[in-house]
């Protein structure tokens, strides 16, 4: 939904400002000096439905709008921001950065020349924000009841229904304009099974960058609430999990989250130019088996963690991070990039316009293998079955993770045999790669409802693996 912008409309009838405002307040921005300055002007539209108790408890609509001044100086960032779009409280963010980012050189702007081609990777003509509230009631309904019909042990069920249009335009002093229409859903169901006096839990759900016939036509709300269902029924029989160090296998798609955690954000940009991440100066050295190839990818169409241009307008495009166990390079934003003298990856992102963007991972993953994940788990003797995770920490200076597994199952003798409650995984992110003796054929990305948080900063993203082995792991646990 990239919208190239008029010279004239665009800026006049989306945000009330024309050309040549824009590159006045760039101007104000530079006028104490700085190598860079830009304009991030967003209008977003939200809205949600929260259902519980089989009963509507929340149904909201929201706008914000607002316009994120920056300048850089050195390692230096100038940021202001205003909810008021008015000509004089642009002018006074712009100088409130430009105070900030103070330095003795004066970078001239570069008057507005042209707009960056970004991507079509999400042509929704009927963004979900426009429709009724009695379809997105409809859509929480439908998964209430089949969540709870799916099985009399379903006690509880609570279901939330989310989605927005972001409309974002950008102006650079290096002249260069980029816009864009960004459609966001998210349906999630989460199911509270009871039996002889258990409790057990289960959540799933899904979504993208879509319109609403992916919920009627590609995964309507029973799909979602029958897995989720399912999640909460299994815990019921589940057992302990026995401890200690053992073999494990990732099951594909949402497990991507420990990479993403565990591996991911150590390959952002700025931890390592600041040299405090686990990846610091090793590109072009041995980090992983030979078996990984991990990318990071803004291009898939659709996908959650996919955009158009990033949040400093550089269209995104698709990073190899390690080339079969080799550190190839970082996700970069324009900040590290420039201090790092390399090129922006189109990784640099941010929340909202009250956010100064960073160094954040779009759509992170480990390609595909060759092997069956069937003679993936006939493979082992003894170990751990990891389908879907829960909550985790990680160290970004080390690397070191401790992840809840919420469907695991003990493997013995080369079969999948009992659910295992209570597992989690802990280990070492750059140690575990060089574990990895075995990757499926079978990649999958997560259904999409991956937020992730950094430095106070929420994104949507995307992860997903195929069927991975690691030779030893230490698996913490509940029995005995």
């Amino acid at each position: 939904m990239t919208e190239q912008p008029n010279s004239k409309e665009f800026f006049r009838t989306r945000f009330g400002v024309t050309e040549q405002d824009l590159e006045h307040y760039l101007d104000l921005a530079l006028s104490r000096g700085g190598d860079y300055a830009d304009l991030y002007f967003e209008y977003r539209t939200t809205s949600s439905v929260h259902l519980e108790e089989s009963i509507v408890k929340t149904a909201t609509r929201g706008i914000s709008v607002g316009v994120g001044i920056r300048v850089l100086s050195g390692e230096k960032t100038g940021y202001a921001y205003s909810d008021d779009l008015s000509h004089d409280k642009i002018e006074k963010s712009a100088l409130t950065a430009a105070h900030i980012a103070a330095s003795p050189g004066k970078t001239a702007t570069v008057g507005i020349s042209g707009s960056i081609a970004g991507h079509n990777l999400y042509p929704v003509d009927h963004p979900t924000i426009d429709l009724d509230v009695d379809q997105k009631i409809a859509l929480v309904r439908e998964a209430d009841e089949t969540a709870r019909a799916y099985d009399p042990r379903i006690k509880e069920v609570i279901v939330s229904y989310a989605d927005e249009l972001k409309r974002v335009l950008i102006a650079t002093a290096r002249g260069q304009l980029a816009s864009d229409d960004q459609p966001l859903s998210r349906l999630t169901i989460f199911c509270i099974a009871h039996e002889n006096g258990r409790r057990a839990d289960g959540v799933y759900g899904g979504g993208g960058r879509i319109g609403m016939d992916f919920f009627q036509k590609v995964h309507p709300p029973a799909y979602f609430a029958r897995e989720a269902a399912r999640q909460a029924l299994l815990q019921l029989s589940a057992i302990e999990c026995p401890a200690g160090p053992m073999e494990v296998v990732l099951g594909p798609g949402w497990p991507g989250i420990l990479l993403h955690e565990a591996i991911g954000h150590g390959l952002e940009a700025d931890f390592n130019r600041k040299k405090i991440s686990a990846f610091s100066g090793l590109i072009g050295k041995r980090v992983a088996s030979d078996l990984c190839t991990v990318v990071d990818d803004g291009t898939l169409p659709s996908r959650r963690g996919s955009l158009n241009i990033d949040d400093e307008g550089t269209p995104t495009r698709r990073t190899v991070l390690i080339e079969k166990g080799i550190l190839r390079g970082y996700m970069q934003d324009r900040l590290s990039a420039d201090l790092m003298r390399m090129e922006p990856t189109g990784n640099g992102r941010r929340e909202n316009y009250t956010h100064i963007p960073m160094p954040r991972m779009t759509n992170t993953f480990m390609m595909a293998g060759t092997e069956s994940s069937e003679d993936i788990i006939r493979s082992v003797k003894r170990g751990l079955y990891a389908v879907h995770f829960g909550g985790g920490q990680v160290d970004i200076t080390n690397g070191k993770f401790v992840f809840s597994a919420s469907e695991a199952y003990l493997i013995e003798n080369g079969k999948i045999t009992a659910p295992v409650r209570g597992a989690s995984l802990i280990g070492n992110g750059p140690d575990v790669l060089t574990k990895v003796v075995a990757v499926g054929n079978d990649l999958k990305l997560d259904e999409g409802i991956g937020v992730c948080g950094k430095d106070g900063q929420s994104v949507p993203v995307g992860v997903g693996i195929p069927t991975i082995k690691v030779s030893e792991l230490t698996v913490g646990g509940t029995q005995g």
